[in-house]
């Protein structure tokens, strides 16, 4: 090849689109825009913008950016948007453990703390069959403490991947989360990324690694729900970060 060729090339062009507002969350936004329709015309401009923006705001909550999954053997990735304020070795709820569950010993705890200006919808880490989906009424603490993991409103999700591959992951309620919605139930066949849930407005969601998988994000890193790699299945090298 002289310097005057070039190789040939195939690209592929991805344009950015404004997120689709949730089907869940369409009736929040209309009543919202009501309301502030309400007040624009017929009593006060002055609530009437501010209820305007509200409704902007809901209508942001509930969207649904489509996401790009990466795909390969034994990816984990993350079930949540938001930031990485937890990691740590932890003995696995027991309602994953028992009987084709969550075998006993320690995990490490990856927790993903959602604002309430994240997307809201969470996805499954991986592939597989859902086995478990359990819900327990409890408390609103701040998801951001640890404590939430037991005390408060929370929903247990495993998965069962086609080598056997178990990981359980749970979405936390918060100080301003009053429910958490499933779309899933067990026996359920679901791809990695694939949408499972929401929870409305602030709220956290932690994902079990199995013993000799460390996590691939580091405190104080941001996640996106099916595109972020938390870890690689049997890969025990920790990263290393720095904040800047």
């Amino acid at each position: 090849m002289t310097s005057l060729e070039k190789p040939e090339l195939v690209t592929t062009n991805v344009r950015w689109r404004w997120p689709s507002v949730h089907p869940e969350g369409r009736k929040f936004v209309v009543i919202a825009g009501a309301i502030a329709a309400l007040f624009l015309f017929y009593i006060s401009d002055e609530i009437g913008w501010p209820l305007l923006g509200v409704t902007l705001w809901v209508a942001a909550f509930f969207r649904d950016p489509i996401r790009t999954t990466p795909t390969g053997e034994g990816l984990i990735v993350a079930p949540a948007d938001g930031l990485v304020t937890m990691i740590a070795a932890v003995p696995p709820p027991r309602e994953l453990t028992g009987e084709d569950g969550l075998a006993d010993g320690l995990y490490t705890r990856v927790s993903i703390f959602m604002s309430v200006f994240d997307v809201h919808i969470n996805r499954t880490p991986i592939a597989g069959t859902i086995t478990r989906v359990v819900y327990i009424a409890g408390k609103f603490l701040n998801a951001d403490l640890d404590k939430a993991s037991e005390d408060n409103e929370r929903q247990h999700i495993l998965v069962e991947g086609a080598n056997g591959l178990r990981i359980g992951f749970t979405q936390i309620a918060g100080l301003v989360a009053r429910r958490i919605v499933p779309w899933v139930k067990p026996g359920d066949t679901v791809t990695t990324g694939q949408r499972v849930g929401l929870i409305r407005f602030g709220s956290r969601v932690d994902v079990y690694l199995p013993a000799g998988t460390a996590p691939q994000v580091i405190l104080g890193q941001r996640a996106i729900a099916g595109e972020t790699i938390v870890a690689r299945a049997g890969v025990a090298d920790i990263p290393e970060g720095v904040s800047q």
